[in-house]
């Protein structure tokens, strides 16, 4: 793959994952299938804002929704083959930021 074609791709990527809350989303449904209360109480994050980034996720083809046809109904959100592969990564900058983080730096910023 030559520069051209790598670029607008990794460009892509990089946006994708930079926005807000969304690989924290991600690194959450590492753990596997979840429901949105489960993912919205474990981040932190604004049902609102959840509701958002999940759609997004799953747009990209990263997260899938499952709807469970019980009373009441039962929703679980889970990475898809494509959010799978996202691991190695997700794992890598996890061992990247204990090593090289300094949280309290961080918060006085």
């Amino acid at each position: 793959m030559n520069t051209s074609q790598l670029c607008p791709k990794f460009e892509k990527a990089m946006s994708l994952l930079s926005k807000r809350w969304t690989g924290l989303v991600i690194y959450q449904l590492l753990s596997g299938p979840q429901r949105f209360c489960t993912i919205e109480s474990s981040i932190g994050i604004s049902g609102r804002l959840l509701s958002d980034r999940l759609k997004h996720l799953e747009s990209e083809g990263i997260v899938k929704r499952e709807v469970f046809p019980e009373t009441p109904i039962r929703i679980e959100y889970s990475l898809t083959e494509k959010g799978q592969e996202l691991q190695p990564f997700m794992k890598e900058l996890e061992k990247w930021s204990q090593k090289w983080i300094d949280t309290e730096e961080t918060v006085s910023k």
